[in-house]
């Protein structure tokens, strides 16, 4: 892929999304294999700013495992901070630890050439309406519902928990966002029934036809996954923190209206208009109280969402 077709997303990134301006600083942290999108947006953002750097270390052996103490520091450091990396940085204490030092900061986790130039080759004014939209559906509900053809039967209390925005638009001191961007979430205080993914879930990709992961959930906790990849991830990763790698971490609504067939990237595929995801593992960044070496997303396609018992619309292409 040429360098110039990486021009547009970048200046989207950078210009848009993160509103760079000249008398600020700009890291670009990357790792080995995601090094030709860091440069991108670097020759962007260098044509705004003198004080822009890209770091780059070796690959994470899993998503939100925590990057090189040196890496946080200079995220800590830095007023805005784009992470286009193999494993995800969203979900860590380097990238909340930024935050509440007044960085802004964007993750690209599992970006690859073909998602950073579709998804980031939209409006992202359009898919923050999306997202306000939905969120000031979704703020007050005491209960959320959902369920599927396939089999999928789960209720969830936010609690005291807040409902996040990911909005794309990344202009405030403190505020993160994924990369591409779309969604409204909460890290639920209690969860219990069945999850049927059916669309994209790692490390498999995007599921076929016939393919499905289940997964049981009682009181916020997973009791039972039929994938044998998926729980040995999870059987590992409890190893080191016990029955926190099985807490439910996560439920999502896509409102990336840009996005119209799953591609099985995770991080373009949860933010899709018309589906909803759930996540495994740490929510310690996002609301939640619980810290895991894992944040396992699973995406369902062509779910039905109520709200306090009533059903209500997604936004879709």
């Amino acid at each position: 892929m040429r360098d110039t077709d990486f021009r547009r997303p970048a200046e989207t990134a950078i210009q848009q999304c993160l509103g760079l301006d000249t008398d600020e600083s700009c890291l670009i942290v990357t790792d080995d294999q995601r090094r030709p999108i860091a440069e991108a947006l670097y020759a962007v953002a260098s044509e705004t700013t003198d004080d822009a750097m890209i770091l780059q270390y070796p690959p994470g052996e899993q998503h939100g495992a925590e990057p090189p103490e040196t890496v946080a520091t200079a995220m800590a450091s830095a007023d805005v901070v784009l992470a286009p990396t193999t494993k995800s940085l969203s979900h860590t204490r380097a990238r909340t630890e930024a935050n509440e030092a007044g960085a802004r900061v964007a993750t690209l986790p599992g970006i690859t050439d073909d998602v950073f130039t579709t998804g980031l080759n939209v409006d992202y004014g359009e898919i923050q309406d999306h997202s306000e939209t939905m969120y000031d559906r979704v703020a007050d509900a005491a209960e959320i519902r959902v369920t599927s053809d396939q089999g999928t039967d789960i209720r969830l209390q936010p609690g005291d928990r807040e409902w996040q925005l990911d909005t794309g638009i990344v202009h405030d001191a403190g505020v993160m966002s994924n990369l591409p961007a779309g969604e409204v979430f909460i890290s639920p205080e209690t969860v219990t029934g069945t999850i049927v993914v059916t669309g994209t879930m790692a490390p498999h990709g995007r599921l076929s036809d016939d393919q499905a992961v289940h997964i049981e959930v009682e009181d916020g906790y997973v009791t039972e996954i039929d994938d044998e990849t998926i729980r040995g991830q999870v059987e590992e990763a409890a190893e080191s923190v016990g029955q926190d790698a099985y807490n439910l971490a996560e439920f999502g609504i896509g409102t990336n209206v840009g996005v119209r067939q799953l591609v099985g990237s995770v991080l373009l595929d949860e933010k899709a208009g018309g589906t909803v995801h759930f996540a495994i593992g740490d929510d310690a960044g996002f609301g939640g109280d619980t810290e895991a070496p894992i944040h396992l997303d699973g995406i369902l396609r062509n779910p039905t969402v109520s709200v306090d018992g009533e059903e209500i619309t997604l936004p879709s292409p």
